[in-house]
């Protein structure tokens, strides 16, 4: 098994995603790339800790690729936008990949130039994952557990759909 660490706006969205990718085995939601130590969701949702709102995936590389996992993550959030992702405003939605080697550094490097070779203006942070933290329980899995809550049935379902009619089921 191996671990990727995505961040992309709100945990929800990419954990909700994530889950339905061939090949992964596991989503964890949490905090990462910030200052402060054993974070609470309240504390991250100031901004002053410095940490994203991130998830921690463990997939088969035998059944998908660290690359085919960028693609997806960069499919499914809007790289462009700096501190943000739509309403969601904030250094703890920030686009980043919090990498665990230097393949994964020189994959997720490789992957920007060529969108910004395409002209997409990318503001993603690239940076070693020093900590993870997880996040409190009720945010594991939560679209699944809330799929009716305003935020998940309107956001997180768009951003599930979308992944959908690209990669399909």
């Amino acid at each position: 098994m191996a671990k990727a660490v995505f961040g992309g706006g709100c945990f929800w969205c990419l954990d909700a995603v994530f889950r339905r990718v061939r090949g992964v085995k596991d989503v964890v939601v949490g905090y990462a790339g910030g200052r402060r130590p054993n974070p609470t969701y309240e504390q991250v949702c100031t901004g002053v800790t410095g940490h994203a709102e991130v998830v921690m995936i463990d997939y088969d590389e035998n059944e998908i690729t660290y690359d085919k996992l960028l693609d997806i993550f960069f499919d499914i959030h809007d790289p462009t936008q700096l501190n943000r992702q739509g309403n969601d405003v904030g250094t703890q939605y920030r686009s980043i990949i919090l990498y665990l080697n230097d393949e994964q550094k020189e994959k997720a490097l490789k992957k920007i130039e060529e969108l910004k070779n395409k002209g997409i203006n990318v503001v993603t942070e690239v940076k070693p994952l020093e900590k993870f933290y997880e996040a409190e329980e009720y945010h594991q899995n939560y679209f699944a557990k809330n799929p009716n809550q305003p935020y998940c049935a309107y956001v997180v379902a768009h951003k599930v759909m979308k992944f959908l009619e690209k990669y399909g089921n």
